[in-house]
């Protein structure tokens, strides 16, 4: 039984209690556990269901869905559950939120109602296009480029590392518009699925298998109407639309985590060793004690910094500790895990196998751990000289 002593915390409020234990009870009976060869049909089946469940209605904001803005702690709770369940049920449900999260905080009226309602039905598969080959953590350096030609904007370049790559209906990209030097010189725009001059250049292959893959834009022509958001605007949607997700990557860290203990604390007390149980020893109760302990210390600075930006207020300090703690925790704990199994730990397709490289991916994407370092000191350092007369 995992634990659900966290539901109760004063960060959380009875609803989003109700929303985590019927997500639990749901993913049981939905979620497959293990994953075949095909991981784009897998992760399709998984958007649909998902959407057919009602859940993707928590991944986009406004009337299309479940609340006026979105719900941090909400998104955090179901990233949490869906990961303890299947790394790519998280992923299939994160995806759909970052990929239209720039609509629904700074699309226009049209755009909403086009693209958010097929993504809370699970109708249609979104992709969120910021990275580039010399482009990842330095948004600036940016060289995919966008020109404006009458009423159309000509898209040309490349973007990498893009989740749901190959099998997406439509992917926001962040292109360079040169209206200022370095980030202010970017705007986002809606780019659909089989648009002349956009193809995939290649899929990419990770540990943990998802859909992912180089774009490429040859005087890709789309109209001025799917700029989200005004010109020069594009890396203020992007940063936006990441203080929503960063601190659910973190949640995610926390459900893979939980997910281990379970795993640990089965294997430990049926494990057979010298006429005890591996849980007899006092080296494996240690293990599980800082185990635990490193999950109720990520996870207290995850739902901090959901509630504080559910509340408005900036989380740019919080959300980075919460992904910095949780992700690199998680890391430790599902180590700790595989360790606990001995050889069985490293058969693939065990579980705790499976979450060795999940959690992997997750101290890089968003911000690699030591941008998270960077964006705290930052943080730090600007309060120190605000506090100076």
């Amino acid at each position: 039984m995992a634990d659900r002593h966290y539901l109760d915390w004063p960060f959380l409020e009875p609803r989003h209690r109700e929303l985590a234990l019927a997500l639990d009870e749901w993913a049981t009976k939905n979620v497959p556990h293990t994953h075949g060869l095909d991981v784009d049909a897998e992760c399709r089946a998984l958007v649909k269901s998902l959407g057919t469940g009602g859940w993707l209605k928590h991944a986009v904001g406004g009337s299309h869905g479940a609340a006026p803005s979105i719900d941090t702690r909400a998104i955090c709770l179901i990233r949490e559950t869906l990961a303890r369940h299947s790394g790519l049920a998280d992923f299939a449900f994160a995806m759909q939120g970052l990929g239209s999260g720039a609509i629904s905080l700074q699309g226009t009226a049209p755009q909403k109602e086009h693209y958010l309602p097929r993504v809370a039905r699970g109708e249609a598969i979104a992709a969120f296009a910021l990275s580039e080959p010399e482009a990842g953590s330095d948004v600036a350096a940016m060289q995919c480029s966008a020109r404006v030609e009458g009423g159309e904007v000509v898209l040309n370049g490349e973007k990498t590392w893009i989740s749901n790559g190959g099998i997406a209906d439509f992917y926001v990209v962040f292109a360079r518009t040169g209206e200022a030097p370095g980030a202010r010189g970017i705007s986002a725009f809606i780019v659909d699925a089989g648009t002349r001059g956009f193809e995939i250049a290649e899929r990419i292959e990770v540990i943990a298998p998802h859909p992912l893959a180089r774009l490429r834009f040859t005087d890709c022509r789309i109209p001025l109407s799917k700029r989200i958001g005004e010109a020069g605007e594009g890396f203020k949607v992007a940063m936006r639309t990441l203080d929503v997700f960063r601190t659910s990557v973190a949640a995610a860290a926390l459900g893979f985590a939980r997910r281990a203990l379970d795993e640990a604390l089965q294997r430990a007390t049926t494990r057979k060793m010298f006429n005890q149980t591996l849980a007899d020893f006092q080296l494996t109760q240690a293990k599980l004690a800082q185990m635990a302990t490193t999950i109720d210390s990520a996870a207290l600075l995850v739902y901090r910094a959901a509630w504080q930006r559910d509340q408005g207020r900036n989380v740019t300090r919080e959300a980075a500790m919460a992904k910095l703690t949780a992700t690199e925790g998680a890391q430790q704990v599902i180590d700790a895990a595989v360790q606990l199994f001995g050889g069985a730990g490293v058969v693939s397709g065990q579980p705790v196998e499976t979450l060795y490289r999940d959690i992997r991916a997750l101290r890089i994407y968003e911000g690699a751990s030591e941008v998270q370092q960077l964006i705290i000191a930052r943080e730090l350092l600007k309060d120190l000289k605000g506090d100076k007369p």
